[in-house]
């Protein structure tokens, strides 16, 4: 259940891919996305995708109902769609100049294509990964189209229902892709933690045998750490170099500070989660030196009674378990000992250490 893009594998047994999704955040400026690039690398991302599409790709120039945005809480309420992915776009001529940035930078780049021209687009820009947002994940004809160009593809499970996903993997694998992973994801904007349901992440992974990771709209860290937990092999978050000054996504993306922080701390979780394992590493046994043992707490004559006040549990962990404890009490001491001396089962036997 794993595979690898420039040798960075994905997948199980390996730790998390962390993508750093740059969407419009840009705000139309080149400098700004290229700076975004080198940002994103310096928090030690794997990867920074943009969106690959068009206003008119995305929808119809119309100010009918039906492309209008009804959302109270939105600065975009009442406006039309076309002007929002006017102002969110990616231009295809800045494609090259981000890919070769992120190259440079040591990261993978790569995009979102959002319809079947996008994917011809991409393919000329010789990506080696494609992501299908949720939004796009029904669309199977350009699911198959992205799974014939050879390439790894990540897919997004937004609204899906679970026949839905069956289709998504479905298409996949008949295409003949066996490089896939899925994303659970919230389609909300910021999403609430609560929404999250981040449990399905080991479901989907034994449902469907791949990689699963999360796409994740929530603000801060939080849900994305629970998920490696979980067993996420990715985690995208959309990348705002100052949320301060705005940008289409901006309110529920990480800051290079924040990013950072999740790069290392889902390598933490990750590493935390180990194996199956009780008390039998190194360090434990190491420690083990300073856990309670039983010694001999005050000087003690042949024949003297093994009581509460000679025999007590203390530390270092060189003498018997406190459990044995009442196996001495009241038995006599077989010769002299001295105090500090660890509890051994010689001391019922009668044996000195040295004989």
């Amino acid at each position: 259940m794993a595979f690898s893009v420039h040798g960075r594998h994905i997948g199980s047994g390996y730790p998390p891919f962390i993508i750093a999704e740059m969407s419009g955040n840009h705000n139309q400026s080149l400098a700004k996305a290229l700076e975004m690039v080198d940002h994103a690398a310096a928090c030690g991302v794997d990867a920074l995708k943009i969106q690959t599409y068009k206003p008119g790709t995305m929808t119809l120039s119309s100010s009918r109902p039906d492309f209008t945005i009804k959302d109270k809480q939105s600065k975009w309420d009442g406006k039309k769609l076309y002007d929002l992915y006017e102002e969110a776009k990616t231009p295809w001529e800045w494609h090259e100049k981000v890919f070769n940035k992120c190259r440079d930078a040591g990261i993978i780049g790569f995009s979102t294509p959002f319809d079947e021209t996008a994917v011809d687009f991409l393919e000329a820009c010789h990506v080696p990964l494609y992501k299908i947002s949720s939004f796009e994940n029904t669309d199977l004809s350009l699911i198959e189209k992205v799974v014939k160009t050879g390439k790894p593809v990540i897919i997004s499970t937004g609204m899906a229902s679970l026949s839905e996903v069956e289709d998504m993997v479905k298409t996949v694998r008949e295409s003949g892709g066996s490089q896939l992973a899925l994303l659970k994801c919230t389609s909300t904007y910021p999403a609430p933690p609560d929404h999250s349901n981040i449990t399905t992440i080991p479901h989907m992974a034994q449902t469907f045998s791949c990689p699963v990771g999360l796409s994740d709209h929530t603000l801060g860290i939080g849900v994305a750490l629970g998920s490696v937990a979980l067993g996420a092999s990715v985690i995208e978050k959309h990348f705002v170099l100052d949320r301060s000054e705005g940008g289409v996504d901006a309110s529920f993306s990480l800051e290079p500070s924040e990013m950072k922080q999740l790069v290392e701390e889902s390598k933490n979780v990750w590493k935390g989660l180990g194996r199956i394992s009780y008390g039998d590493t190194q360090e434990d046994l190491r420690a083990k030196n300073y856990r309670r043992s039983l010694y001999i707490a005050e000087d003690m004559k042949k024949g003297d009674l093994f009581t509460d006040q000679n025999v007590r549990a203390v530390r270092p962990g060189y003498g018997l378990l406190p459990k044995y404890k009442n196996v001495f009490l009241g038995n006599r001491a077989p010769y002299a000992i001295s105090k500090g001396t660890p509890l051994s089962w010689r001391m019922l036997t009668g044996r000195r250490k040295d004989e």
